[in-house]
């Protein structure tokens, strides 16, 4: 298999770092929930060597997952493990949890699993950064971003790229608490909720 690779990866993740590295200073292990190709699992973790960066996603990807950790044999990336977001989680709760471009390519119904899980696998106090193309009170931030709205529902009725009022409210059933929306390069945002403290995590 060749090693996967993404631009949209290599062009995003500095930025991307230069956001979450903040949220994450504290935090011994994040998942990643849809690791792709591995590309950010592998510079997050070279450039956070005090943390374990968990790479997770469908056993489709493992593969290229793999190739690009093993290639840069860092010991705090580890290895890919299963993970359906509408199915078990692992049993572990994370001080942090980080997403990138996931919520747009799943339905509706998955979106609300992945913010339950959330919910369920975050410490008390530990933030979830969520990155991606966002709407905002049913307003597309671009028109680049409308078209490939359009292009989702084309492929597939249920994809689509998600408002932020209706994931504010999934994140606040899981008890999450809004801490900041910060425009990223090529009309995306980045979306941080933190676990409130009056939180209690049965697993």
């Amino acid at each position: 298999m060749t090693k996967p690779f993404s631009q949209a990866c290599e062009n995003n993740k500095q930025p991307i770092l230069s956001a979450i590295d903040h949220y994450f200073s504290n935090s011994q292990e994040v998942l990643e929930v849809g690791s792709g190709t591995g590309q950010h699992a592998v510079y997050f973790a070279e450039q956070m060597p005090d943390l374990i960066w968990q790479t997770s996603d469908q056993l489709q990807y493992h593969e290229g997952i793999t190739q690009w950790l093993q290639e840069a044999n860092l010991p705090n990336a580890l290895l890919p493990i299963e993970l359906d977001v509408t199915r078990q989680w692992p049993n572990k709760i994370y001080q942090g949890i980080f997403s990138a471009n996931t919520t747009h390519i799943m339905s509706w119904p998955m979106v609300e699993a992945f913010f339950n899980g959330v919910g369920e696998h975050l410490e008390v106090n530990g933030h979830f950064c969520l990155y991606g193309p966002f709407n905002f009170c049913g307003e597309f931030t671009s028109d680049s971003n409308r078209q490939f709205d359009a292009s989702l529902k084309s492929q597939d009725e249920a994809m689509g790229i998600r408002d932020y009022v209706d994931l504010e409210e999934l994140a606040r059933q899981s008890q999450l608490v809004f801490v900041e929306k910060r425009e990223m390069p090529a009309n995306n945002h980045l979306l941080v909720w933190q676990k409130s403290i009056n939180s209690k995590i049965s697993l």
